[in-house]
């Protein structure tokens, strides 16, 4: 009996934080979007430095958008990838987050704004490439590893009241990542790409959710991407256009064992990308992603656009000759 007093306790308190936030599970750190770094063969060292901007100001009920403007979440990311190469089979990827969040909500003309930012949870990756699995000019690749929980998942507002879990920078929880990857190069146009990806997350339980009063899971999450990618040289520099329909499903997140309401959906983006050569070893990458589909379980704050911007550098141990 003084368990469940409890729980219903902290879920009328939650679901009272729920109705005023409308929560959603489209913002926080983009980890997913950003994995799949190539090999690009033994002694290869990739790092890549970006800058993600996702704005949500569309509210949805079902796949239904409401006229209501009252609410506005931005996530701002920085991102440090990293990636090495042992051979040109097997390679090592991470991806370190920093991540501020913010959320506006709009009543009787007056606004109130809620910000927090910190280092956010990271990604490590092991992948497997099989060349020319598919024939010529193709790579099957598969990586399995974990998500780190290095964020704070317990910052609190200047009150002292904890913030809910979709405001943290991180999720206080180990989660399993797994991904699969596909490329394969056209042989009617050697400089087009097909390619797909297939990346899932298993997400663990953070066990000290509002002060060690509760548990907490975000909804395990799958991500499809399928792209056609050209080439073409201008001003003396390779330009690389992209075209990527993204699909991703969230499952509801889940409170002291409870499904919790207004959690969860499922999305198809188009994503438009490009990419310059800006020398040898270093790629200036932009993309720009719009929704064409949503669907969310209840009512939600649902992504209206996103930009990245970033830098890849590429390292390779020089070959030392020996003289003879």
């Amino acid at each position: 009996m003084k368990n469940f007093a409890r729980f219903l306790v902290l879920t009328t308190l939650f679901l009272g934080q729920l109705g005023f936030s409308q929560t959603c599970c489209s913002g926080g750190v983009p980890l997913s979007n950003n994995l799949g770094l190539p090999n690009d063969g033994k002694g290869t060292l990739l790092l890549g430095l970006s800058y993600d901007y996702n704005n949500l100001n569309t509210l949805n009920a079902g796949s239904s958008e409401l006229d209501d403007d009252s609410r506005l979440r931005v996530t701002n990311s920085v991102l440090l990838s990293i990636g090495y190469s042992f051979s040109d089979r097997l390679s090592i990827e991470s991806l370190i987050t920093w991540v501020n969040q913010l959320r506006t909500i709009t009543q009787f003309g007056n606004e109130t704004d809620t910000e927090t930012n910190g280092i956010g949870d990271a990604v490590f990756l092991v992948k497997y490439a099989f060349p020319n699995l598919l024939g010529q000019r193709s790579t099957v690749s598969f990586g399995a590893g974990a998500k780190a929980p290095l964020g704070k998942s317990n910052l609190t507002t200047s009150q002292g009241i904890q913030l809910t879990a979709d405001l943290q920078p991180g999720s206080g929880a180990w989660d399993f990542i797994g991904l699969v990857s596909i490329s394969k190069g056209l042989n009617f146009r050697p400089s087009a790409t097909l390619s797909g990806s297939f990346t899932y997350r298993e997400t663990g339980i953070n066990e000290e959710y509002l002060n060690n009063t509760a548990t907490y899971e975000f909804g395990n999450e799958m991500q499809v991407n399928l792209g056609y990618t050209d080439q073409f040289g201008l001003f003396n520099t390779i330009f690389n256009p992209g075209l990527i329909i993204k699909y991703r499903k969230a499952q509801v997140d889940i409170i002291d064992e409870s499904d919790l309401p207004n959690t969860g959906g499922e999305w198809i983006f188009i994503r438009p990308e490009l990419s310059a050569n800006i020398s040898q070893n270093l790629v200036l990458v932009s993309r720009f992603e719009l929704p064409l589909y949503s669907y969310v379980d209840g009512t939600q704050l649902t992504p209206t656009n996103r930009f990245t911007i970033g830098l890849l550098w590429k390292l390779q141990k020089k070959k030392i000759g020996v003289l003879n």
